[in-house]
C-alpha cells in the first residue's frame, strides 16, 4: 500500500506550527494507542502511521527535506522501528519521558531508549547540503567537505567520567532509567529525571565534556559523488554523524545534492540536449558540422540536405552514463535567419526566389506534422 502524504495523516496543512502539528499527533496517539486497542492490527498500523509522521513533521530538517522532495528526501531520515528521537520529544507531548516502556513491547524491542537495557544510544544523524557543476554531477567526481560533529572526548575515551571513576546505579529509578506511574488508560514508564533515563549517574563528571563524552570536533573528508546522480538525491556517508552520548555508535551523514545548470545542455533522464546554430545554406543544402559534446569530444555530424528549423539530430552513447551503457545526445538544430545582407547576398536571395517560387497565400501546418521535436 501506497504511503500516505505525513500532512494528510496528522490531518494538517503544510503550514501547520509546530504546535498544531504536537496537538494533531498526540489526540491519533491516543485514539490508537495499542494499550487503548489491544489487538487491533488496524489501530496498530495508523499508531504507527502517526509517529512516523510526526517523527518527520516535528524535526525542522527533516520536515523542509521532506516539503521540497516528498518521501525521498527523508528515505531513511524516519525511525522505522527506532523511535528513540520521537519518544525524546515526547517528554514536551506527553510529560516528562513520553511513552517510555510502552515503545519497548510495541515496536518489539526496536526502540532504543537511553536505559540501563542498553547503555547507551546512537548519535544523531547529520545533514550537509552541496552544490556541484552540471558536469559533475553527469560524470561522477569527489567533492571535499567540512563540517562539525561530535566525536568522543578526547580526555575521558567517551566515559563521561574523571579518572575512571564511574558510575553508580541511580538512586531514583533504581537503575531501569524509567519512573512508572498511571495516567488514565496508560500506564506511563516516564524518564527518570536524575539519571535522564540511562539508569545510572556519574560521580565525578568528566571537566571537559561535562559528562557527556562528546566534544564537537570539525571534520574534512572526501565524499564520492556518483555517475549519473540526480539534483536532490543524496549521499549517505556511514558513522559521520554524531557520536551518541556515553560512547554510543555515531549516526550517520547525509549529503544531499544540488547541481548548477549548464550554460548549454540540459538533462532529461539518462540523455542530453543542447541546441546548435546553423545557415540557412546549411539547412538546404546540407553540411559536415563539428559539435563539441559535454565530455568536450569533437563530433563529425552529418545535416541532411533540407533540414528544418527546431529538427533534432540523436548522437548515441554521448549522454549520461548509466552503468555500463550511456544515454544520447540530442541536438536540435537552430536555423538562423541573417539580420543584414551583403549586396551579393540579397541578389543571389532574390534569384532563389525567382527560381524556386514563393508561397503568398500560406496554409496552416497541421500540428501533427510538426513533430514533438520541432
Amino acid at each position: 500500500m501506497a504511503k500516505r502524504d505525513y500532512y494528510e495523516v496528522l490531518g494538517v496543512q503544510k503550514n501547520a506550527s509546530k504546535d498544531d502539528i504536537k496537538k494533531a499527533y498526540r489526540k491519533l496517539a491516543i485514539q490508537y494507542h495499542p494499550d487503548k486497542n489491544p489487538g487491533d492490527k488496524q489501530a496498530e498500523e495508523k499508531f504507527k502511521e502517526a509517529t512516523e509522521a510526526y517523527e518527520i513533521l516535528a524535526d525542522d530538517q527533516k520536515k523542509s527535506a521532506y516539503d521540497q522532495f516528498g518521501f525521498a528526501g527523508v528515505e531513511g531520515m524516519s525511525g522505522q522501528g527506532d523511535y528513540s528521537n520521537v519518544f525524546r520529544g515526547f517528554e514536551d507531548i506527553f510529560g516528562e519521558g513520553g511513552f517510555g516502556s510502552i515503545f519497548d513491547s510495541f515496536f518489539g524491542g526496536g526502540f532504543r531508549r537511553s536505559g540501563a537495557s542498553s547503555g547507551v544510544r546512537q548519535g544523531a544523524n547529520l545533514r550537509y547540503d552541496i552544490e556541484i557543476p552540471f558536469k559533475d554531477a553527469v560524470f561522477g567526481t569527489k567533492v571535499e567537505i567540512q563540517f562539525s560533529h561530535n566525536e568522543a572526548c578526547t580526555t575521558c575515551k567517551g566515559s563521561g567520567t574523571t579518572d575512571g571513576s564511574g558510575k553508580k546505579t541511580c538512586p531514583v529509578c533504581q537503575g531501569s532509567g524509567q519512573v512508572r506511574h498511571s495516567q488514565g488508560f496508560f500506564s506511563v514508564a516516564t524518564t527518570c529525571h536524575n539519571c535522564h533515563g540511562d539508569g545510572s549517574i556519574i560521580e565525578k563528571p568528566c571537566n571537559d565534556c561535562g559528562g557527556s563524552g562528546t566534544q564537537k570536533k570539525r571534520q574534512k573528508i572526501m565524499v564520492t559523488i556518483p555517475a549519473g546522480v540526480e539534483n536532490g538525491k543524496r549521499v549517505v556517508i556511514p558513522r559521520q554523524g554524531d557520536v551518541g552520548p556515553n560512547g554510543g555508535p555515531a549516526g550517520d551523514l547525509y549529503v544531499f545534492i544540488r547541481i548548477k545548470p549548464h550554460e548549454y545542455f540540459e538533462r532529461q533522464g539518462y540523455d542530453l540536449y543542447c541546441a546548435v546554430p546553423i545557415s540557412v545554406s546549411q539547412a538546404a543544402l546540407g553540411a559536415d558540422i563539428h559539435v563539441t559534446t559535454l565530455d568536450n569530444k569533437t563530433i563529425k555530424v552529418k545535416v541532411p540536405a533540407g533540414i528544418q528549423n527546431g529538427k533534432m539530430l540523436r548522437l548515441r552513447d554521448e549522454g549520461v552514463p548509466s552503468g555500463s551503457h550511456r544515454g544520447n545526445l540530442y541536438i536540435k538544430l537552430m536555423v538562423q535567419i541573417p539580420e543584414k545582407l551583403s549586396r551579393r547576398g540579397k541578389e543571389l536571395l532574390e534569384e532563389l526566389a525567382r527560381v524556386e517560387g514563393q508561397n503568398d497565400s500560406p496554409k496552416p501546418i497541421p500540428l501533427s506534422q510538426l513533430g514533438a521535436d520541432s
